[in-house]
């Protein structure tokens, strides 16, 4: 292999265009380390806000340029360090690298170690893998770890056919639970495909004025949305919510339980998962497919916040 690669890297926050397509030299293999070639790679809102100096780039300090951010990878093992007995050359394997940390992730080779990889699900495409973890582990820790969602509890799963919601959907539903989504009605049918128990369509109702005695919220969008979830929860029951902006869980009422999430890499749970992709009950959606050198454009799609299912960046065909 070269000890060049193609990646994208911003060299200041900013607009989709700060994403520049350039040559850099390959990250060296430490003896604890992993170089996985990425065939591709998924986009996420975080990726976006990341980008404009939001999401997680606090945590990068003052200068962090030149930065590669994304962090959803599917790939194949190039090279393992001394110490790894995980993994081994030639192995298919997708995670979420380096979260909440600089993950580089849009590139054709990133390092990692085996605190956030697994082996793909040997019935998906790189591609379909690519879009799996940052999403599905943020679905999992939410509905299970935090919420404790049983068999026949009745769920509400904001933006249900969006990128963590679709496949919250299908989990919830592995989990035996009724489940409630909203979306638009251009997404009824897709919602139908994946298993929803009952769809609401927010463009026509409001949801909080027929929904009731829910068990649990997942709510992907927050803000307003959270305070009118909080109406459809029965006593004791547990609001999960990925968007906190300001003060407004400190305005819930009291009688339902209020957890804010941020997903952590979990190698553990992402093998779980998998083991359901094979078993044909979990399966991501790829709406929109894009190069590398296009990823400019894979971040104004996202931006729109309308995007069915997940967007990957394809850089093995």
């Amino acid at each position: 292999m070269s000890n060049m690669m193609k990646a994208v890297v911003i060299n200041q926050f900013g607009e989709p265009d700060a994403l520049t397509y350039t040559d850099i030299p390959c990250p060296e293999v430490t003896n604890d380390t992993i170089l996985v070639r990425v065939h591709a790679a998924g986009i996420n809102p975080v990726d976006w806000k990341t980008r404009r100096g939001r999401g997680m780039a606090k945590r990068y300090g003052e200068n962090p340029f030149p930065l590669i951010i994304g962090w959803d990878i599917s790939g194949v093992v190039e090279v393992v360090g001394a110490n790894i007995t995980e993994f081994n050359v030639g192995d298919e394997v997708y995670g979420m690298v380096g979260f909440p940390g600089v993950g580089g992730a849009y590139a054709e080779y990133v390092l990692t170690t085996p605190d956030y990889i697994v082996h793909k699900p040997k019935n998906l495409s790189h591609t379909e893998a690519s879009v799996i973890p940052l999403a599905a582990l943020t679905a999992w820790q939410a509905m299970f770890d935090t919420a404790n969602l049983q068999a026949n509890q009745k769920i509400l799963i904001h933006a249900a056919a969006g990128g963590v919601g679709h496949l919250a959907v299908q989990l919830a539903r592995w989990k035996g639970a009724f489940v409630i989504g909203t979306a638009s009605s251009r997404n009824a049918e897709f919602l139908q495909s994946i298993g929803i128990s009952e769809h609401v369509d927010y463009t026509t109702v409001e949801f909080e004025d027929v929904l009731s005695e829910l068990d649990i919220v997942f709510d992907l969008i927050g803000g307003e949305i959270s305070q009118k979830s909080a109406k459809t929860l029965k006593q004791g029951g547990f609001l999960v919510s990925i968007q906190k902006t300001g003060t407004e869980f400190e305005k819930l009422p009291k009688h339902i339980e209020v957890e804010w999430l941020l997903v952590e890499p979990n190698p553990n749970q992402l093998a779980e998962i998998t083991k359901i992709i094979e078993a044909g009950q979990l399966q991501p959606t790829v709406s929109h497919t894009f190069a590398l050198d296009e990823l400019p454009d894979a971040h104004r799609q996202i931006e729109t916040g309308h995007t069915r299912g997940k967007i990957a960046i394809q850089i093995i065909s």
